[in-house]
C-alpha cells in the first residue's frame, strides 16, 4: 500500500488499489539480477516497491530508492577498480614505451660510440708519436745545450767538442729518420682532423637528444634528419646506402628530441629490413600546409596481412628476441599527438616506404 493510502483512495476496497502481481524478489539473487528485474519491470511513475521473500517466505519489504542507493555504491566502488587499472595500465604503457626509449638509446650509444673511437683512436696513437717525437727533440735540445756550453766556457778541447758535435748529428738522423718535416706537420694535421670529427660527433648528438632546448622548437625537418643519419651512421654504412632528394622546407613547431626518435627508429627499421647491402632514400617536400618525408629501403617488404597490424602496441615482424613491437606504435603515438600522419606502403621482396607529414605552425598537443 502507498502512503496515505486511505485518504487518497476513500472507501474503495483494498483490492481495488493494491497490485495483485507485485514484484518478488528473492534474497539469493544476484544484486544485479535483481536491478534488472526491478528496472525492467517497474510501472513509472513509481507506484510500488517490491516484496523480499526467502525460499518462498515473505521477509519485507523492499525499497527502489535503497536498490538504487546500493547500485550506485556498487557502481561507485567498481568506477575506482576501473581508474586503479586503467592507472596500472597507463603505468605499465608508459614503463614499457621507456624499455623502448632505453633498447632505442642502447642502440644509438653504442653506435655512437663506435663511431666516436675510430677518430679517437688515431687522435690516440698520434699523440704517443708527438709525444715519442717532443721526447727526443728535448734529448738534442739538451745536448746542443751541453755544446753551447763547451763553446762558450772555452775549457773544452778541440776532440771534445767534435766528439759532442758527432752526438747531436746522430740523434739529428735518427730524428729525420723517424720523422721527416712534412710527417710531423701531417701528424698534427690528422690529430686535429679527429678531435673535430669527435666534437662533430658529440655537437649532432647534442642536437640529436635536444637536451639544452625547450621541449617545443621551430625545426627544419631536413636537419632534424640529418641528425638522425649521424646518429645511425655506424648501423647504416655497412647495410646500405644513402640517397638524399632533400627540398627547401618550412619549419614545424614540435619536439625536436620526439621527431629524432621518429626518425630514427624508421632508419633502424629500413636497415634490418635489409639483408646484405641495400638502398635507403630519403625524400622531403611541402605543399605549404604540410611538410612531408619519407624514408624508402630496399629490404624483404612486409607481408600484406601484417600491414594493418604494423602499427599495433607489442606487434613485431622481427624474430623473438630483436623487436619489442613497440618501436613503430610509438612513432605512430608521436606524430599523431603533432597533429601530423604516418603512412606505410611496401611490396614483399621490394621494400617499404614510411612517410610522415606534419603541420606546418601546428601546436604539440
Amino acid at each position: 500500500m502507498k502512503m496515505y493510502g486511505r485518504e487518497l483512495h476513500g472507501k474503495k476496497s483494498v483490492i481495488e488499489v493494491m497490485n495483485v502481481k507485485p514484484l518478488v524478489v528473492d534474497m539469493s539473487m544476484p544484486m544485479e539480477d535483481v536491478s534488472h528485474y526491478v528496472t525492467s519491470n517497474i510501472k513509472f511513475p513509481i507506484a510500488e516497491d517490491f516484496l523480499l521473500t526467502r525460499d518462498g517466505r515473505y521477509c519485507g519489504l523492499g525499497h527502489v530508492v535503497d536498490l538504487l542507493k546500493v547500485m550506485e555504491q556498487k557502481l561507485s566502488r567498481q568506477n575506482q577498480e576501473v581508474a586503479k587499472a586503467y592507472g596500472q595500465l597507463k603505468a605499465s604503457q608508459a614503463q614499457l614505451v621507456q624499455s623502448e626509449k632505453m633498447a632505442s638509446l642502447g642502440q644509438m650509444v653504442a653506435g655512437v660510440a663506435h663511431e666516436i673511437n675510430t677518430p679517437l683512436g688515431y687522435v690516440k696513437n698520434n699523440i704517443g708519436m708527438a709525444q715519442d717525437a717532443f721526447s727526443r727533440m728535448h734529448g738534442m735540445v739538451a745536448q746542443y745545450d751541453e755544446l753551447l756550453e763547451m763553446l762558450t766556457s772555452g775549457q773544452a778541447g778541440e776532440n771534445t767538442v767534435g766528439e759532442q758535435m758527432t752526438i747531436i748529428e746522430n740523434m739529428r738522423g735518427d730524428f729525420w729518420s723517424v720523422y721527416q718535416p712534412e710527417d710531423v706537420q701531417s701528424l698534427f694535421s690528422d690529430t686535429l682532423y679527429g678531435v673535430d670529427q669527435i666534437s662533430e660527433i658529440v655537437v649532432n648528438l647534442k642536437n640529436f637528444s635536444r637536451l639544452d632546448q625547450a621541449p617545443i622548437d621551430n625545426v627544419n625537418l631536413n636537419q632534424t634528419i640529418d641528425s638522425s643519419l649521424l646518429i645511425a651512421k655506424s648501423l647504416l654504412k655497412n647495410k646500405a646506402k644513402v640517397i638524399k632528394q632533400y627540398a627547401e622546407l618550412p619549419k614545424v613547431s614540435c619536439s625536436p628530441a620526439q621527431i629524432n626518435q621518429v626518425f630514427l627508429n624508421l632508419l633502424t627499421n629500413a636497415a634490418q629490413a635489409i639483408e646484405g647491402q641495400g638502398t635507403i632514400y630519403i625524400r622531403t617536400y611541402s605543399d605549404g600546409a604540410y611538410v612531408y618525408a619519407s624514408v624508402q629501403d630496399s629490404g624483404k617488404g612486409i607481408p600484406k596481412e601484417s600491414l594493418k597490424m604494423i602499427f599495433d602496441p607489442f606487434y613485431t615482424t622481427k624474430p623473438i628476441g630483436e623487436g619489442t613491437g613497440l618501436g613503430l606504435s610509438i612513432v605512430f603515438r608521436i606524430v599523431n599527438d603533432h597533429g601530423g600522419k604516418i603512412r606505410v606502403a611496401s611490396e614483399e621482396g621490394r621494400g617499404t616506404r614510411f612517410e610522415v607529414s606534419l603541420p606546418c605552425n601546428k601546436a604539440v598537443h
